[in-house]
């Protein structure tokens, strides 16, 4: 990633559990922010949601996203990434959510009987660091 700042690093580590604070933009313009899972698949950060979600259908409407990763010691310590999602795509989301969870709780996530998942990958496009 360029211009990543590389003291921020173990923030993306998978062995960190920080919350990605996902903001997306509502049809109407207003911003609508949702706390989730994350991980990192090369340059791109993943997460996780069920289609048809409210921030589902405003990434469908609109993929430029903004995340804030507090670290979890010091949430003054914090990292803002703003970027486009670039995938959308159900193939792998179910296994994802299950890797995700295994992250965050250490067990499989329970999807519930009839929820379709849906995995999102961002193309990070620039960087801000509250240390």
């Amino acid at each position: 990633m360029d211009n990543f700042p590389e003291s921020f690093s173990d923030l993306l580590k998978n062995e960190c559990k920080a919350f990605a604070y996902l903001a997306t933009t509502m049809p109407d313009g207003s911003p609508q922010v949702t706390p989730v899972w994350f991980d990192m698949e090369g340059e791109y950060i993943r997460f996780n949601s069920a289609v048809g979600r409210v921030k589902d259908k405003n990434i469908r409407n609109n993929p430029h996203v903004a995340l804030a990763i507090a670290d979890p010691d010091d949430p003054y310590r914090y990292l803002q990434i703003r970027g486009k999602v670039v995938e959308i795509t159900q193939d792998g989301a179910d296994e994802h959510i299950h890797a995700l969870s295994q992250k965050y709780h250490g067990r499989n996530y329970d999807i519930p009987a009839g929820q379709e998942r849906v995995m999102y990958k961002v193309q990070p496009e620039s960087f801000f660091i509250k240390e």
